[in-house]
């Protein structure tokens, strides 16, 4: 009986599978003391063992951050494979964001969005999970930080871009927009749910008073998240956000013959 009792309370957690997510804007490394130092934001990252992380503000042998290619050096460190997507030339290298992955990444797109402050694009990696939820995308953003109009029509942009997806899709990053917005509530009104439970701010490290980093998720069928903040207050100016999404233990079945392929969305 009592066998029965740990089983009947372990079960679910045994059948649980996981997606460890982490979205970070890394202000090319450098931290709220003005320190570059890219060992202490792998070391945030390292903690949270993800499997997939969504990086803004991330340098490519820029001189302002030693001429190192920041995504390569993370992957090095943390031992998985990336993915950079160039915002635009700067100091002699190149800005932009990247993924980190520890999926095995099929393909890579670059959703070009709409110029405002400075050029932004989308980074789309798709990748295939040996369990739930098969294939799917996982796409790194950093929307204007100036206009609410012009994040609009980013989020447009990528909605676009993405139209013809029929496997799940996880977005993620600094998308400089509280969640009452109108660019997030356009994601939510074309089917998009935001990973979240409570307000979380996130910006700026030291003391957050705004919330404007977030996880979405579309076409994702029967799962459960639990998201969360990282009291991290040097490494950056942003804090880091995580999220876990489990499949539903009881729907196992049913997600692993639908997911990859048999459902849709715009």
């Amino acid at each position: 009986m009592k066998i029965f009792i740990i089983l009947t309370l372990i079960l679910p957690t045994l059948l649980a599978e996981e997606l460890r997510l982490f979205a970070y804007n890394i202000h090319h490394g450098e931290g709220m003391d003005g320190k570059l130092d890219l060992e202490r934001i792998a070391k945030v990252i390292a903690a949270e063992k993800p499997d997939l992380v969504a990086l803004q503000e991330v340098d490519k042998v820029c001189k302002r951050s030693g001429g190192v290619d920041q995504a390569a050096e993370l992957a090095k460190i943390l031992k998985m494979e990336q993915r950079f997507g160039e915002f635009m030339d700067y100091q002699g290298g190149e800005y932009g964001m990247a993924v980190l992955s520890r999926l095995p990444i099929e393909k890579t797109i670059v959703h070009k969005l709409p110029k405002g402050s400075e050029p932004r694009i989308a980074l789309e990696v798709v990748v295939k999970s040996p369990k739930w939820p098969g294939k799917f995308s996982f796409i790194s953003i950093h929307n204007d930080w100036m206009k609410e109009p012009l994040r609009v029509q980013q989020i447009e942009a990528l909605q676009t871009g993405l139209k013809d997806r029929k496997h799940p899709v996880i977005l993620a990053g600094d998308f400089n927009a509280k969640p009452k917005s109108d660019s997030l509530i356009k994601l939510e009104e074309n089917g998009w749910k935001m990973l979240r439970e409570g307000r979380k701010n996130t910006w700026s490290a030291s003391k957050p008073k705004v919330e404007i980093d977030f996880f979405f998720a579309k076409g994702l069928l029967a799962f459960r998240f639990q998201d969360r903040v990282i009291a991290e207050r040097i490494a950056s100016d942003h804090r880091p956000i995580a999220v876990v999404i489990t499949a539903n233990a009881e729907k196992k079945t049913k997600l692993k013959s639908a997911l990859p392929l048999d459902h849709g969305h715009q």
